[in-house]
């Protein structure tokens, strides 16, 4: 199980950072990433970290402003947003690949379980 938490709204330039628990061995042995979905847009890849750490990939979109990062020992990855623009609005859901890859997964379809979301509402 998978569960987002640090969603909310925030004015254009603001910072967010999105929490994403998970239980058992699950987020140890997997690569974590997150997705979103924007209004009226398919879900799109944000970011995403290797099983030890060692690998990340963002999207072109976001980068430079979002971070990802994760904490094994409290079985948590984050994704630190900063420099907000209105269209980071979305629902942000974090994924699981389950194995000890090096390289990283980018489409959905490689994603073996996936949060329920949360709301990001950047204003302008």
């Amino acid at each position: 199980q998978l569960v987002e938490s640090g969603g909310g709204l925030v004015q254009a330039g603001g910072s967010l950072r999105l929490a994403c628990a998970g239980s058992g061995r699950m987020l140890i042995d997997s690569t974590m990433g997150w997705f979103r979905r924007n209004p009226g847009k398919e879900r799109e890849f944000v970011a995403a970290i290797n099983w030890d750490g060692g690998n990340l990939d963002y999207a072109d979109s976001i980068r430079g402003r979002f971070t990802i990062s994760r904490d094994n020992e409290q079985n948590t990855v984050y994704l630190q947003m900063s420099s907000l623009k209105p269209e980071d609005t979305g629902v942000y859901y974090c994924a699981a690949e389950l194995g000890r890859f090096t390289t990283i997964s980018t489409v959905t379809n490689r994603y073996d379980y996936w949060g329920r979301g949360t709301q990001v509402t950047v204003s302008s």
